[in-house]
């Protein structure tokens, strides 16, 4: 059953029961095991309530320093393409997106701005595609036929370089935890008091459920591998669709550069928490992306008991499709859908609106718990390029050949050039 209307979708996304993916998340579980995105009844309610206090203030703050860091990485990446030839962002910013993850996520710099083809960069990639290929392929469902394709064994190959590489980073970090705790038991500390940064493997080592239990060490890969490919894939094509809809829409980009100008002034600095909430313009023009290409096209779930939609009785264990790109564009909430508007996102202009017709990062119980994480990747990165260049897309919407099953991807790329802006340039 497929569902676009708001009503219908709230039903859905709302309830607590029905919180069980479909059978197409089953592809996920070599490589995921049974995470926070695949998981379901009390394992994921129990995992879930472990890992929300992760998500908070201090370590965002973390966050924030490798999105600098990596950003400024990406920015020389891009000054080669000044003035000259059109060129292909979408490589670029997924790059950067996956330093960022692996960062924020293992603590771990894989450097793959500057090497993308070190293995393990190589091997997310390919499971990704292998993984979205087989989704739509139904001869390769069944495990045992699928070994016997080629793809199959390839899949195999890149889970294990894929696992190898998560198990031996979380033991370096478990190690490295009990060497701190030895430390500081010792009465050593730090030299100098300077404080170590965390990552996202930090807080899943020491936390623990109701019962003061901790993770075992497969329970923390699944979440890191979790975080690892819902964390880069997803960000980079919102960053992508916001940059290739700005290139297209001048007035809005001469909008964030005013607001730009006001928060940052001719300066290059860092970009801080309190930058990110004055960026209020530069955020609805990420919504209003998000809108027009949710990076997640379609939520899918299996219903655990009958339910009533919209009147019509929907049995158990029916698939329900949530489409959040059709949803997105009805006229009766988003008049002139296909139009890119950042004003519909003004606090004035949301007043009343069903809160069921904008779900880029899902909504009710299994919402999407890295939604701070990824706005505040996004509007940081953004801020970052578009405080030093004018972006001009190449792209008309009809050529961009969107393909959409994990992520919503444009297959020919996006296409951009990039001029200088007066008076902006590294100092």
């Amino acid at each position: 059953m497929i569902l676009y209307h708001p009503d219908s979708v709230e039903v859905i996304l709302n309830s607590s029961k029905h919180i069980e993916k479909s059978y197409l998340y089953h592809f996920l579980h070599p490589w995921l095991g049974t995470g926070l995105l695949t998981s379901t009844g009390d394992k994921w309610r129990s995992r879930r309530k472990m890992i929300t206090p992760t998500f908070h203030f201090a370590i965002l703050n973390d966050f924030l320093e490798v999105m600098n860091e990596q950003g400024s990485i990406l920015l020389e990446k891009l000054e080669k393409h000044v003035d000259k030839e059109p060129f292909d962002i979408f490589l670029d910013i997924t790059l950067c997106a996956l330093d960022i993850i692996c960062e924020t996520a293992m603590g771990k710099n894989v450097g793959a701005q500057e090497n993308k083809d070190s293995e393990y960069v190589r091997a997310i990639y390919r499971m990704s595609d292998l993984i979205q290929q087989r989704q739509k392929s139904p001869w390769l469902w069944p495990d045992f036929l699928y070994m016997l394709f080629k793809e199959g064994r390839e899949h195999e190959r890149n889970l294990k370089i894929l696992h190898n590489f998560t198990d031996t980073v979380i033991a370096e970090k478990a190690a490295e935890l009990e060497n701190t705790k030895q430390t500081t038991h010792d009465g050593n500390c730090e030299e100098g008091g300077s404080r170590k940064r965390l990552a996202f493997l930090d807080m899943l080592l020491s936390a623990t459920d109701d019962e003061g239990n901790k993770l075992s060490y497969k329970d923390i890969r699944e979440e890191v591998d979790t975080f690892m490919f819902e964390g880069h894939d997803t960000t980079a094509a919102a960053m992508n669709w916001a940059l290739y809809l700005l290139g297209r829409n001048p007035e809005a980009q001469k909008k964030v550069h005013r607001e730009l100008d006001e928060v940052f002034g001719n300066t290059e600095r860092p970009v801080t928490m309190d930058d990110l909430k004055k960026l209020r313009y530069l955020e609805c023009v990420t919504k209003e992306a998000l809108r027009l290409f949710p990076s997640v096209p379609l939520f899918a779930r299996t219903l655990r008991e009958d339910c009533y939609i919209r009147g019509y009785q929907v049995p158990k264990g029916a698939s329900v499709l949530v489409i959040t790109y059709a949803l997105h564009r009805d006229p009766e909430i988003f008049p002139d859908p296909e139009e890119f508007r950042p004003e519909r996102f003004f606090p004035e202009n949301c007043k009343g609106r069903h809160p069921y017709a904008y779900v880029p990062f899902s909504a009710g119980p299994r919402n999407c718990i890295g939604q701070r994480f990824a706005q505040m990747e996004e509007k940081a990165i953004l801020a970052l390029i578009l405080r030093r260049f004018w972006v001009e897309s190449c792209h008309k919407p009809e050529e961009l050949g969107i393909t959409g099953e994990l992520i919503l991807r444009p297959s020919n790329g996006i296409w951009i050039k990039l001029k200088r802006r007066p008076e902006a340039g590294p100092e």
